[in-house]
């Protein structure tokens, strides 16, 4: 009896072990779906889900790795659609070497390619007055920043990872 009951005690443990250890699965999942901005970055990392830095990315689509602020380095990457979402601690504007200076939101958003970033939300750039920058693309030494009209500047002049000083509104 004593046998009947261990094996009977031992499979009802077993049972009720594994639905916990799913359940907590599930709660990891449904936190990740319900997390917003940089937080999904944590909850990937908890799953074992890492990602290359941002910069290794940026390198790989030929695109030169000082376009965003140092500190932004989460990030969201679709490969499927392309998609690729950069989050910024803070509202900041950036100066580089050309003397150009870029204003970032929050969270960037565009679609990244072979050499461009296409459909950009959350960049401006200063052109007498702030204007909305809709795509950064490379060809050999120039980065062309695209603001309404085309700004052709020195590719050079980001490759340089800055930092972004702090700004109240974007």
């Amino acid at each position: 009896m004593d046998q009947i009951f261990n094996k009977v005690g031992s499979y009802w443990l077993g049972q009720k072990a594994s639905k916990e250890l799913n359940s907590v699965g599930d709660d990891i999942n449904s936190l990740s779906s319900s997390i917003g901005d940089g937080t999904k970055w944590l909850v990937n990392k908890i799953k074992g889900k890492m990602q290359k830095p941002l910069i290794e990315l940026l390198k790989e689509y030929d695109m030169p790795i000082g376009i965003f602020p140092r500190d932004a380095t989460h990030y969201e990457y679709d490969e499927q659609t392309g998609k690729l979402t950069v989050f910024v601690p803070q509202i900041c504007e950036v100066g580089y070497k050309d003397s150009s200076v870029l204003r970032f939101d929050k969270t960037v958003t565009g679609y990244l390619e072979k050499g461009k970033v296409a459909d950009l939300e959350g960049v401006k750039t200063k052109v007498m007055i702030w204007v909305k920058v809709t795509s950064f693309s490379t060809d050999g030494p120039k980065l062309h920043v695209m603001a309404g009209l085309k700004k052709t500047r020195s590719r050079e002049a980001y490759e340089v990872l800055r930092d972004g000083l702090s700004i109240d509104k974007f």
